[in-house]
């Protein structure tokens, strides 16, 4: 015989007793509640026939699922923990308490108390603990979900020095998005740590990207969002990444001062860290090259070195927006790029052939063209300069990038024209400003061009 709970009742006086008038209204509710709560996956939620029956007789050993839960909660204004009980159990007791009367009263003096139990609190309703807690532990991110926008982000950096970052923000703007619309929702601490770790790091690629880009003011809001993020989970490791890409971003602003300050406090928080490579090589040492400052340079490389020896690196040249602490030759790189604003020509050439063949097997186009930009103009500043061999290390670099310019090719092409001012009717000078025209004329570069100035 079904049992009649609060819902059944509330059911019959809405005249819902059919599964089609009930799944009608749920259907609908449904749908107000995904919109309130931002929360798509409840729109499509529907009730069989079967489930219908089980709800309106009561026979239930548990409570529905935490999503039906929410919609019939938001559908029927009362928390489900009432809705599945007895409506009758207090009428049930007292005649139970009615009919176990003794015919012969016993006398005042010796009646015995009935053994009953304390009173229960409100909160203290057992079905309405289990429901609680099922509430609490209620997600709209699932792990499924989670893996998905993880991947995603992971499939961005893998593919980004193929196809850039033209093709690739789109879908990092996207995984972003969805993971901000799902932060506006419920879940319980793990799923929301994880979250906004997509979250920041998501953020801490566009922001890369947009440096490429040249849309420094855009990259510093993004960097500076995916260190706060990181920063409210503990995420030492994003955090101090999306200071690099700060100080990235700083550098090649012209903020060469900011950009050192930047990536040194990074480096006091944790000296130790493997990301405090990047934030040495990339950061400091660029930035102190552009200052001037011959032994914060030879520090900033001297620390990074040594960091890579204690954490064992790749030896080879890692992405240049992974997540990964920076391989060796990575670091090298960069030790180059310092050396060429300290003018130390020799150092230049020297690193350079000593990563040379890590460079040339390196899938990176952007690297082996800015290696040879960096080299190119170390030969304008020999003694005696190779004015030839420069000029052709230079289209190449152009030659490299072809249709996927990004800022630190544009600026170190251009300032390679410049240091090749006074050999301008040289005729490969004159080539070489002519290919650099032809280059930097395509829309792309043109924003570039147009952020910069």
């Amino acid at each position: 015989m079904p049992r009649t709970t609060l819902f059944r009742q509330l059911l019959q006086q809405r005249h819902l007793t059919t599964h089609e008038a009930f799944a009608a209204q749920y259907e609908r509710a449904a749908v107000r509640l995904a919109e309130l709560d931002r929360d798509p996956r409840l729109a499509s939620l529907q009730v069989s026939s079967r489930q219908f029956d089980r709800w309106y007789g009561g026979e239930l050993l548990t409570l529905p699922r935490p999503d039906a839960c929410r919609v019939l909660e938001h559908m029927l204004g009362r928390p489900v923990s009432e809705l599945f009980f007895t409506a009758y159990d207090s009428d049930a007791a007292a005649a139970d308490g009615d009919s176990a009367q003794d015919p012969v009263e016993e006398p005042r003096a010796h009646r015995r108390a009935p053994s009953l139990p304390p009173p229960r609190e409100d909160d203290e309703n057992p079905l309405h603990i289990v429901a609680r807690s099922r509430q609490l532990l209620a997600s709209n991110a699932d792990d499924a979900t989670l893996a998905f926008l993880g991947s995603s982000l992971e499939d961005i950096a893998g593919r980004y020095e193929q196809d850039g970052p033209y093709v690739l923000r789109p879908q990092a703007r996207q995984v972003r998005r969805l993971t901000h619309t799902l932060l506006a929702g419920r879940q319980p601490p793990r799923a929301r740590r994880e979250l906004f770790r997509i979250a920041a790091r998501a953020s801490g690629l566009l922001g890369y990207m947009a440096v490429n880009m040249g849309d420094f003011a855009l990259s510093e809001a993004y960097s500076t969002e995916a260190r706060d993020l990181s920063r409210e989970i503990g995420d030492l490791d994003t955090d101090l990444w999306a200071c690099g890409t700060l100080s990235f971003s700083l550098y090649y602003a012209g903020r060469y001062a900011e950009a050192d300050a930047c990536a040194a406090a990074a480096v006091e928080r944790a000296p130790r860290h493997a990301q405090s490579i990047r934030l040495l090589a990339n950061g400091r040492a660029r930035a102190l090259g552009k200052t001037g400052d011959r032994r914060g340079v030879a520090q900033a490389i001297g620390q990074a070195l040594r960091l890579s020896d204690l954490h064992e690196v790749p030896v080879g040249l890692t992405s240049c927006i992974s997540f990964e602490p920076y391989g060796r030759a990575r670091t090298l790189a960069n030790a180059v790029t310092s050396h060429v604003a300290l003018h130390n020509a020799a150092q230049v050439l020297r690193d350079a052939e000593h990563i040379d063949d890590l460079v040339e097997h390196s899938t990176s186009s952007w690297s082996r063209a800015l290696v040879r930009l960096d080299v190119a103009t170390a030969l304008l500043q020999q003694r005696t300069p190779d004015v030839d061999h420069a000029m052709a290390l230079g289209g190449e670099a152009l030659r490299l990038c072809g249709d996927t310019p990004i800022s630190s090719v544009y600026q170190r092409s251009r300032g390679l024209r410049e240091q090749a001012g006074p050999w301008r009717d040289h005729p490969a000078v004159r080539d070489y400003g002519e290919e650099f025209r032809t280059w930097s004329s395509q829309p792309a570069a043109l924003a570039i061009a147009s952020s910069a100035s």
